[in-house]
């Protein structure tokens, strides 16, 4: 045992005098309260930090990961990280696991990883901190395995689970491809828009292109009904919903499967269509709500009456892919010009519409089994 003054304290491990302030020198293991005392307060500051470990670290540490997605099992769930190297990965998960004592201050640390092999990682750890003013450090190393697996939401896709279907049809037509590719663009974005919010849960599990449109098999009923009320709000239509009962949950309550059948408009921008009215023919410019165009005699804005919806009497007699460039010989009045038939060369007199330039040297033009008419520039 050392000598020296003191404050009367002695260390109860090595027996030398402790310096410590006069309200904490009290018996080992009692404060002021008389309650009990952590016994390594009292120790010296040489047996103190004898015995003091820094770092409390795990054996080892496993993530798990799943190898179709590359999400991480975090607590009970899994977390997308979008990770391809998991190196960042074990840094994060060896930081949550490891644990530096509560007496050290200006703690600070870094880590150097080690790549063994493709599931194993050593994470070398240096830390420093100050102990009852004495800088102090220590050297960890964690292996960090990763364990690869196949989280729930990918699993359910391997199975080809869904629980509702969409169907993209037309009606008294087929949907164009451009519209079978833009109905499966929105189900996608809206997909994206949910992952992004977290929700693993949605995600589509098939997208099948037939004859009558094209069918998407998705992973709940609510995924289902939004992505069908996302394509009527940008194509038009109307939705109708038919449910199945599949099975009953180990609650008893049962499992409808719906069926969610997009039905679009019988006609689309760029349609011309014949309306029986005396006014001439239309070119559909919308679809939504109810149809809208102009009228190619006059250049008129035409819009169908709310009962009539996007479905009016009419039928299509032709298409803005119908239309050829032809001459425009000269402009007789205010309701007439003249055009060269682009099938016969002859000069033909045709309605004048308002978006009609008088002064252009050739006009786009339709001709079907009424005549020709001359069409809005695209």
């Amino acid at each position: 045992m050392s000598s020296g003054s003191g404050s009367g304290a002695f260390c109860p491990r090595c027996g030398d005098p402790i310096e410590r302030p006069p309200e904490v020198d009290l018996p080992a293991g009692v404060d002021g309260a008389g309650g009990r005392v952590d016994a390594d307060a009292v120790l010296c500051d040489e047996c103190y930090l004898d015995a003091f470990d820094l770092v409390d670290a795990p054996e080892r540490i496993e993530v798990r990961v799943c190898s179709r997605c590359g999400a991480v099992h975090r607590g009970n769930r899994w977390v997308d990280v979008d990770a391809r190297d998991y190196t960042d990965v074990a840094v994060e998960e060896t930081a949550d696991r490891l644990a530096v004592h509560v007496d050290a201050d200006e703690v600070e640390w870094g880590v150097e990883p080690e790549q063994v092999d493709e599931n194993a990682i050593r994470m070398h750890c240096l830390f420093t901190g100050v102990v009852r003013g004495t800088p102090v450090s220590e050297e960890v190393t964690v292996p960090v395995y990763v364990a690869r697996e196949t989280c729930d939401r990918c699993g359910r896709i391997a199975g080809d689970y869904y629980a509702s279907i969409v169907q993209v049809r037309a009606a008294d037509r087929t949907p164009t491809s451009e519209e079978a590719d833009r109905a499966v663009e929105i189900a996608e974005a809206y997909v994206a828009e949910r992952e992004a919010t977290g929700d693993r849960e949605a995600f589509i599990t098939e997208t099948a292109w037939t004859d009558d449109g094209v069918d998407l098999k998705l992973s709940n009923n609510t995924l289902g009904e939004g992505v069908a009320q996302r394509v009527v709000r940008e194509l038009g239509g109307e939705v109708s919903e038919a449910p199945t009962l599949v099975t009953e949950d180990a609650e008893g309550e049962e499992v409808y499967r719906v069926t969610f059948t997009v039905r679009l408009p019988p006609f689309t921008p760029g349609d011309v269509v014949n309306l029986d009215d005396g006014d001439g023919p239309v070119l559909v410019t919308s679809a939504r709500g109810n149809l809208k165009g102009r009228r190619l005699a006059t250049g008129d804005r035409y819009e169908a009456d709310v009962e009539d919806g996007i479905a009016p009497d009419a039928r299509k007699i032709a298409d803005r892919a119908d239309a050829e460039h032809t001459t425009l010989v000269a402009v007789e009045d205010d309701h007439a010009v003249q055009v060269l038939d682009p099938d016969t060369y002859e000069s033909t007199t045709v309605p004048r519409p308002d978006y009609l330039d008088p002064d252009a040297e050739a006009v786009p033009v339709v001709k079907h089994r009424r005549g020709l008419h001359v069409l809005p520039e695209e």
